[in-house]
């Protein structure tokens, strides 16, 4: 933005600070967490659920959250507080050991969920916008009964992998859902369909999540600012004709060809990445 000088009134330089009015989401409650979900059952395909039942040895290779469910009710009770309930499906991928000395990989979906309860305030009225698109007589959208809840916005990383073992009984397992609560846009990221049959071993997986989950709603603030000005640096392109002076003109990727100097997050222990390629 340093090189936005020319202003959109005609003005050259940085125009006038004046007050003006903003419509914004205003952040009314927030927390931090770290979650252990420990021993969760892990939705297989058949071809999964085929290799485990060959295998006593598996690892994680990788784990990513690939969608999420949320949820934001009213305490009854608390007035201007709301419980947050938030489903994470975390797409994993496995590799075993089969006879002859064989690896081979599979995937499968892990659900898990976390409550929190929060501060959001009240508000009693019905907010509509308009659209581009519409006119007087366009069909009317529909009115939600419910109160005007505050926006739930989660930020979270990546899983970190605690471990993943095979259990003989389902009553070992601390999460034994039905696959069937795993949406289809979340279940054809797989190479192939979850089966929910009957079966003596079950695969369980222990993640560690860290996130921060905030309450926000609308709101309107006076601030002091600038009229947005162009910028007057031209755009442009790269020489095709000289490909080797674009290149010199890189900056040198020291970082690039530096060892990562970080220890390793505690927990990990090198169990696997915390992100999956594409499949």
């Amino acid at each position: 933005m340093g090189d936005n000088r020319f202003s959109c009134n005609g003005g050259i330089g940085s125009a006038a600070r004046e007050s003006f009015g903003i419509e914004t989401n205003r952040i009314l409650d927030a927390c931090r967490d770290r979650d252990c979900f420990e021993d969760t059952r892990v939705f297989l395909t058949c071809v999964g659920e085929n290799l485990i039942n060959r295998t006593g040895n598996v690892r994680v290779k990788c784990a990513e959250i690939v969608g999420s469910n949320i949820a934001v009710d009213p305490v009854q009770f608390s007035c201007g507080f709301y419980s947050v309930q938030v489903k994470f499906y975390v797409r994993c991928k496995f590799e075993v050991c089969v006879p002859l000395g064989q690896a081979q990989e599979f995937e499968g979906i892990a659900v898990v969920e976390k409550r929190v309860v929060l501060f959001g305030g009240e508000s009693n009225v019905s907010v509509f916008r308009s659209h581009g698109c519409e006119s007087y007589c366009a069909i009317p959208e529909p009115v939600c009964c419910a109160l005007n809840t505050p926006e739930a916005v989660i930020e979270v990383v990546q899983p970190i992998v605690l471990g993943a073992r095979i259990v003989e009984s389902v009553q070992e397992c601390h999460c034994c859902c039905c696959c069937c609560d795993v949406p289809t846009v979340v279940s054809d990221s797989l190479n192939g369909a979850l089966n929910d049959g009957e079966n003596e071993r079950y695969l369980t997986i222990s993640l560690g999540l860290f996130s921060v989950i905030r309450l926000v709603r609308a709101g309107q603030l006076l601030v002091q600012a600038s009229e947005y000005s162009i910028p007057d640096k031209e755009c442009c392109a790269p020489d095709e004709n000289d490909p080797c002076g674009t290149f010199r003109s890189m900056p040198f990727p020291t970082a690039e060809f530096c060892p990562n100097q970080v220890a390793p997050v505690s927990g990990n222990n090198g169990r696997g990445s915390r992100c999956c390629g594409n499949s």
